[in-house]
């Protein structure tokens, strides 16, 4: 997850264009979030977006105006441009994750430190709506559904709320809660501000 922290577990509407929802009944919905510190931040989000759409069996719906954040936990690095794509898959989960690790690399990506500065961070936050038959929950170390953290990362919640308000997310518990509660408590949300950059999608 970008804000340092890592969104997909994974070694692993402002601006928003295209349809509201995913309407091939064989896809699932899916909640990506993307960041980035290092380089151009908005012209690698924005061509990430675009690789994410080019990718068979992934369809962009839609995406947040990105948001200035604060770093979360990790070194002293720069201030981090993060945004959340939502799109349609027919991907499983695992080839999901695959699909947004081929687009961190096109752009550079290395984990070297944890929670340390990067070029570009694809998350899968989760798959499927909350008790949807397309909802995949998963403990499994290489991808945990949904992400452990997301319930308590502004840098996420806010750009999520934004595209979709009345989003909810399953929680590590298993409780099911709406981002706009989850947003408003999160500890880190002084520290996510409107970014000043052009539409990524």
């Amino acid at each position: 997850m970008s804000g340092a922290d890592d969104a997909g577990v994974g070694a692993g509407a402002g601006g928003g264009a295209g349809p509201a929802d995913a309407t091939d009944p064989a896809e699932v919905e899916v909640v990506l979030a993307l960041g980035a510190n290092l380089g151009d931040r908005a012209q690698t989000l924005r061509a990430a977006v675009r690789e994410l759409d080019a990718t068979p069996g992934v369809r962009v719906l839609t995406v947040s105006a990105p948001v200035e954040t604060d770093p979360v936990g990790g070194p002293d690095q720069p201030d981090y441009l993060n945004a959340v794509v939502i799109a349609g898959t027919t991907l499983a989960p695992g080839e999901l994750l695959a699909a947004c690790h081929r687009v961190e690399a096109e752009h550079g990506r290395e984990r070297v430190v944890r929670w340390g500065a990067r070029t570009l961070d694809v998350d899968v936050v989760a798959y499927g709506e909350p008790g949807s038959a397309g909802e995949v929950r998963s403990d499994a170390p290489e991808l945990t559904l949904p992400h452990p953290r997301a319930h308590e990362r502004a840098f996420v919640l806010a750009p999520w709320h934004e595209v979709r308000p009345r989003a909810r997310l399953r929680l590590p518990d298993g409780s099911v809660r709406a981002v706009a509660e989850l947003l408003a408590e999160a500890a880190d949300r002084e520290g996510v501000r409107s970014g000043t950059e052009a539409p990524l999608w």
